[in-house]
This record gives C-alpha cells, structure tokens and sequence, in this order.
C-alpha cells in the first residue's frame, strides 16, 4: 500500500495556484465521499486564537475519564501527520495506524480526481470520513484558520461551539483587526447551537455576542456565566450549575485555567450529566505535547548543563509570549534561576512583539532558524530585533549547538532553558530528541 507521506506529498501537487477563501471544494469533494459529515458522533467545533488544542486536550481527558469515546481532530502536527488524527478506542484514544490513514488518504484521491483542492481541505475530508466510519461517543473538532470558511466549518449542527482567546494573527487571510478576526472566528457559531466564549477582549466580546444573538445560539461567557481560578492551590470553577473543587492542571502556565474553564463550561453545556469524578480526573490528567512540555528526557535533554530544566513550547505570537512569559515568571518566583530563551519563528508571526515580554525576564536570547520552512525568520534577524529591544541576544545554527554552547559554561545556578517560536521548530525539536507524542 501507498504510505501516507507519499499520499500527502500527491495531494499537496493539487494545491490551487491562489487561495480564496472558500467551502465549495471541500463541499464537492465531501459529496464525492458520500458526505461524512452528516455522520459524525456529536460534534464540539473550537475556534480561537491561542489555546484551542490545550482546551481540546481538557475536554478528550475529561470525557475519556468518563468511559467515553472521542474522536479528536487538530492541526498543525508536530512531527507526524497522523498527530492530526485521534480515533477513539477502549481505554483512550489512539493517533490513527499509518495505514488506515492511507487508506483513507486514496480514497480522497480517487475521488477527486486531480481537481484543485488545497492540502488541508484533502486532509480535513479524509480526517472526516474516518470519523463517521469508526463509532465514537463525541468529536472534538479544531478549526485551522479562522473559522467561517475553514475546511471543518461543513458542519451544520455542532453540539456545542467553543471561541478561545482571539487575538491578532494570521492578518494577511483574517484582517488586521481585532474586530474582523472576531468576525471569522464567530463563523463556527450555529443557529441554536450554545456557544463558550473563553476570556476576550472587549472588541472581540462585542463581535461575538452579535453573532450568537443574530442566530438565536445561547452564549456562555467566562467571567459573566462561568469562572474559573486557581484558590489554595486547587482549581475552583462555577457556573449556575454549582461548584467544582478539582486538582491544579499538570499542563503549566495560568493560561491553562483559562482553556481548562473553557473546556469544563463546553462540556457543562453539552453533557450535563458528566460524574464529577470525569472532571476530577481529566483536568489532573490533560496533557498536550508542546506547549510548556518539560523535557527531562531525550537526546538534547542530555546537552543541556547539568540539573538545567528544558521547557518547550509553540507559542510564537505577542498573545503567546505574554502567556508564556507570565508562566515562566511564576516559575521564577518559586525557584529562581537564569532563563535563555532559545527562539525561531516565522516571517508572518510578531517576533519583537513575542520578545518584547521576555525583557527583563530573560538573560539572554538564543535565535534558531526554522528549519525546512522558507517562511522562516532569519536568526540574525531575531537576534537584531532583540538586540532592539534591550536584549542580550545571539544567533545559533541548531537548538544542539546551543545547548553544547550552554554546557560549557559555569553556571552559579543550572539555568532554566525555555525554547519557544513556531511549532514547527517544535516538532523539529522533539523529532531530534527521540520523544514525538504518542
């Protein structure tokens, strides 16, 4: 059988030479399929800037804590395309087999014969013909870019949809406001359908809450209809339904009391009747590879000087920093140590506006290139930029250089080495380490 990576790099040919935003392709190629998405197990669509796959990660625990099936589909990969792809199975999902994805992949060929499609629209029709032919007791559903006329917006009826953080990103396909990125976002919304709205800005609030009144949806907001705080190093959270008392996330970082609110409001919302031991279990449980993963392991972690810490994530935009930027400051009120902040991010992303949180933080910054992506910003351009800000700042080959750098020199206190930008030096970091998720 054909392996998916030669699948992929086929369907990746077909790609139209100019992109518009739109669903007709998908929609003909989905009718080609038989249209699977009118068979999918009951669906919760999430949008969002910063914090959609954290939020997805809670949910999948909580509602895998509860004996329950879950399909789960999200984008970008780290190192592997089936990462994407999460089937449910008994005793927790599974990434699907390389060739159950093949075979799927073929079939999306087939039926499209050679006509324009791009990539993720091909990918998002295979992903969705997976789910409807395996059962599952729910779908946790990840929009890739904006949401209106994303590839996974060819639901009509969603159970539930979630709005993370939105912030700006991506301007040169959702505008360079607040407002009109809000407004692609509010696309997921369905008539009827209820919808959490995760901590927004006030411009942003204003766009969606339009929206949902426009389509009769029934709209939960954080911080008017549900709350979600850390009290005495427990996680308390309250809606008009009552209060959970549950244990802190492992996932670390005062952001993910946000997503993890999110996800419990969602879940409240859609699933009433979920014990309080699936909610005790999943946010303790939730993990999601990436996103301030501490890596204690592997081949670089053997590089780092000796009693180092390494952290890893893919925040890359300004929303991103000041989150990981508040997360790394708490770890500096713990147990202080130096931080180097090892960076690469794309052309497209905000890099001064990411670094500019990392001032008076950081003692120095490494810039990395992000290999295998000619969107990639030059290190001496990171390093220049951070050079402007006031930081100490210098261009490296590779995150192993850097770390032999770092190895060599005498440290009064083992640093804290926090490497963070797009997440494809994500995945090109723990693809050389040895630990791809599972």
């Amino acid at each position: 059988m054909t392996t998916p990576d030669a699948l992929l790099a086929r369907l990746l040919e077909l790609h139209p030479k100019r992109i518009d935003l739109s669903l007709e392709r998908i929609e003909r190629l989905l009718a080609a399929l038989g249209a699977p998405q009118k068979r999918l197990p009951p669906t919760i669509h999430v949008a969002g800037t910063n914090g959609k796959g954290s939020t997805i990660a809670f949910m999948r625990a909580i509602l895998e804590a509860a004996g329950l099936g879950v399909h789960v589909y999200t984008s970008p990969h780290l190192v592997a395309f089936r990462e994407r792809v999460r089937l449910a199975a008994e005793g927790g999902g599974r990434l699907v087999a390389d060739p159950v994805l093949a075979g799927a992949l073929a079939e999306v060929e087939k039926v499209n014969d050679g006509a324009p499609i791009t990539f993720f629209e091909a990918t998002t029709a295979a992903a969705l013909k997976l789910f409807a032919d395996h059962p599952a007791d729910a779908l946790l559903l990840e929009v890739g870019l904006g949401g209106r006329f994303d590839a996974t917006n060819v639901i009509d009826a969603p159970v539930c949809a979630v709005i993370t953080p939105i912030s700006i990103d991506h301007v040169e396909f959702l505008g360079d406001s607040i407002e009109s990125i809000a407004f692609e976002k509010a696309g997921i919304i369905k008539a009827g359908a209820p919808v959490v709205v995760s901590a927004q800005s006030d411009d942003a609030l204003r766009v969606l809450e339009r929206q949902a009144a426009r389509l009769r949806a029934p709209i939960f907001i954080h911080g008017q209809d549900f709350l979600c705080r850390a009290e005495r190093g427990r996680l308390v959270y309250e809606d008009t339904q009552g209060l959970l008392d549950l244990p802190m996330p492992r996932l670390p970082g005062r952001h993910q009391i946000v997503n993890a609110g999110a996800a419990i409001a969602a879940l409240r919302q859609c699933l009433p009747n979920l014990p309080f031991g699936a909610f005790e279990r999943g946010v303790a449980a939730a993990d999601w590879p990436g996103r301030l993963q501490n890596i204690r392991r592997g081949r670089l972690a053997a590089l780092a000087p000796e009693g180092a810490e390494l952290w890893l994530d893919g925040g890359h935009n300004e929303s991103g920093g000041r989150a990981l930027a508040e997360a790394v400051a708490d770890f500096e009120d713990k147990a202080p140590r130096p931080l180097v902040l090892f960076y690469g991010g794309l052309q497209t992303k905000d890099a001064a506006g990411f670094l500019r949180h990392f001032v008076g933080l950081a003692s120095e910054v490494h810039a990395l290139p992000v290999r295998g992506e000619q969107a990639g910003r030059a290190p001496e351009e990171v390093a220049a930029i951070a050079h402007r800000l006031g930081l100490d700042a210098q261009v490296q080959p590779d995150a192993e250089e850097a770390l032999r750098a770092l190895a060599r020199r005498v440290w009064a206190r083992p640093p804290r080495i926090l490497i963070a930008g797009s997440l494809y030096l994500v995945g090109e970091i723990l693809a050389a380490n040895g630990t791809p998720p599972e």
